[in-house]
């Protein structure tokens, strides 16, 4: 299995080498990938000490950034490493304040993991929720390198819990601990005897509960809500827009809408703004307009989303109407913000708890998209209450960094 692995690993490159020719996420993965090595040799010295971060994309970044801070704090000398696999998160976060350098993470050949750990030389490793990389953790075991899972979550459809899946259950013997977010998780483990496991829970609360200590004012976004009950959609999709669009443009509320969508393309933000029969302004053309005057808000860029829902009475969180489905209903939730959503939230905890406690409202149909938000425009006390239990949820479920600050300092 092992032969198979690496046999399919190295036939990986020269594929997604010409596949690079025709798709531009591809070329982003492939060429980012061609300087690492040379670019890790040159920003760290023998005597530099190193403490590696790998995370899969832009959701695991925000997820371990609270340990990544808190790591720093305690080892201000260190040089804080971190590594992404999908071209999403690193050309999000390769500026980031929280590490000392930001790369991608060369494919896991063993010559690649043998290689990035000898020039790197870390003195602990943390894995964000997954992505386990047989090669590097072989190695990392090898070194007797101290390796921890954080905000782990296992299921039993994973290739751990097969008869088949020997190989990737060996990877596991790498971790010195496993901080999950689930007893359900931890109890899996056990069936494979790794005992070494905390159940920390999510670090996202952390990450989302710190939001509030910020600033989070926008000049131009005071000027576009001027005092009026706001809808903030947030990383929608095509399918949640063509509701949330009829929805708009029938709409005789005097509400004002913010949309963030979750792909920028300037071809796809044009037919959304086509298709909204009010007064719509993009955040590219906000210099040239009386944003005042505007109806409609379409937030054409990235990194603003989060201090957006600040100034969100209702929030509609997009992606569950697709797969794998609905995204991050935290950030509105730490506002105390009443949050609507699609049907598919199924693989999402949180999403299924706030459901649960009535402060998310999941909608199958234009219908009952529009009658969830008749009452909470309608209802200020339906929106406080909603919006009461989803930041108590936040508050309550905060603390994993501490949890895992105390097992590794």
């Amino acid at each position: 299995m092992h032969f198979l692995y690496n046999f399919i690993t190295y036939l990986a490159s020269p594929i997604l080498q010409i596949f690079a020719c025709f798709n531009p996420k591809i070329k982003q993965f492939v060429n980012g990938r061609k300087d690492v090595f040379s670019n890790l040799k040159n920003q760290i010295s023998k005597n530099d000490s190193c403490i590696w971060f790998h995370a899969a994309s832009l959701g695991e970044f925000e997820q371990g950034l609270p340990v990544m801070e808190a790591i720093k704090d305690h080892f201000p000398k260190h040089k804080i490493i971190l590594t992404f696999f999908s071209p999403s998160g690193f050309e999000v976060r390769k500026n980031t304040k929280a590490a000392d350098i930001v790369l991608y993470l060369p494919l896991d050949t063993p010559g690649n993991a043998k290689q990035f750990i000898e020039i790197v030389r870390p003195e602990m490793v943390f894995f964000i929720k997954y992505e386990y990389w047989p090669n590097y953790l072989a190695e990392l075991k090898k070194k007797q390198i101290p390796t921890y899972l954080i905000s782990g979550i296992f299921r039993e459809s994973q290739l751990f819990f097969k008869w088949y899946g020997g190989f990737y259950r060996n990877a596991l013997d790498a971790f010195h601990h496993f901080f999950v977010q689930n007893s359900a998780s931890k109890e899996l483990l056990f069936q494979l005897n790794k005992t070494n496991v905390t159940v920390s829970g999510d670090t996202r609360f952390d990450r989302v509960a710190a939001i509030l200590e910020k600033d989070n004012s926008i000049d131009f976004i005071d000027a576009f809500k001027n005092n009026t009950l706001t809808v903030v959609v947030g990383s929608s999709w095509p399918k949640d827009e063509e509701i949330l669009v009829n929805f708009i443009n029938t709409s005789t509320y005097d509400v004002k809408f913010i949309i963030a969508p979750h792909t920028i393309k300037e071809e796809q933000i044009q037919e959304l703004k086509k298709s909204i029969s009010k007064k719509t302004i993009l955040f590219s053309e906000k210099e040239h307009a009386a944003l005042t005057d505007a109806t409609v808000f379409i937030i054409d860029t990235i990194g603003i989303l989060t201090k957006i829902y600040s100034y969100a009475d209702i929030a509609y969180v997009g992606g569950g109407f697709g797969n794998p489905g609905v995204h991050n209903i935290l950030e509105p939730a730490t506002f105390g913000v009443p949050i609507i959503i699609g049907p598919n939230y199924s693989h999402f905890a949180e999403a299924n708890a706030l459901v649960n406690l009535e402060g998310c409202v999941s909608v199958s149909n234009q219908n009952e998209l529009n009658e969830a938000f008749k009452n909470l425009i309608h209802n200020e006390d339906i929106r406080a209450e909603k919006g009461h239990i989803c930041s108590t949820f936040v508050q309550m479920n905060k603390n994993a960094t501490s949890i895992i600050l105390r097992e590794i300092l």
